[in-house]
């Protein structure tokens, strides 16, 4: 049947992003605080360019793989896929109108001047990131919900035939 490959595809995509979200979340986040300001634009501008492809398409792969999770299943499941389909968008808004017009800022500090008000921009930096990442990872646990319990849904659903 169709519904294990796409369950499985629903998993890793959505999986994936709000993993490596995470990652950035915990680690790179704190790497980026410890060290000098041109240190941190200059790797920031780095990763981004190559973040740029990867995360897009992660992020496309999520929203895709949720909602054919969604059109294989139905009632709860069906509901939580679209959810998740939904939240994974979320993490692609707030990245391209959020985060991206800031680290388009970040890539000319690295090269120019830095403003004075920077600490406040790269706070609202981080906090868009604690969004998308929270949008993420909720996305993967609704995934997990109705990879794991998506037949028990169905089966509370139908009340026993008594004889």
């Amino acid at each position: 049947m169709l519904i294990r490959p796409v369950q499985a595809f629903a998993l890793l995509s959505t999986g994936l992003l709000a993993g490596a979200f995470g990652y950035g979340a915990v680690n790179v986040i704190y790497a980026f605080r410890t060290v000098p300001l041109d240190v941190r634009f200059t790797f920031h501008t780095a990763l981004m360019q190559v973040n740029g492809v990867v995360m897009q398409t992660t992020m496309a792969l999520a929203i895709l793989a949720s909602l054919l999770l969604a059109a294989v299943s139905r009632q709860v499941p069906r509901l939580l896929s679209a959810g998740a389909a939904v939240l994974a968008l979320t993490s692609f808004l707030v990245t391209r109108f959020g985060n991206v017009p800031i680290n388009g800022l970040i890539k000319q500090w690295a090269v120019g001047p830095v403003p004075a008000e920077h600490a406040a921009i790269l706070q609202r930096w981080e906090m868009f990131h604690v969004v998308r990442t929270s949008a993420a990872f909720i996305a993967f646990l609704l995934v997990t919900v109705v990879v794991v319990a998506g037949d028990r849904f169905m089966k509370s659903r139908v009340a026993p035939v008594s004889a």
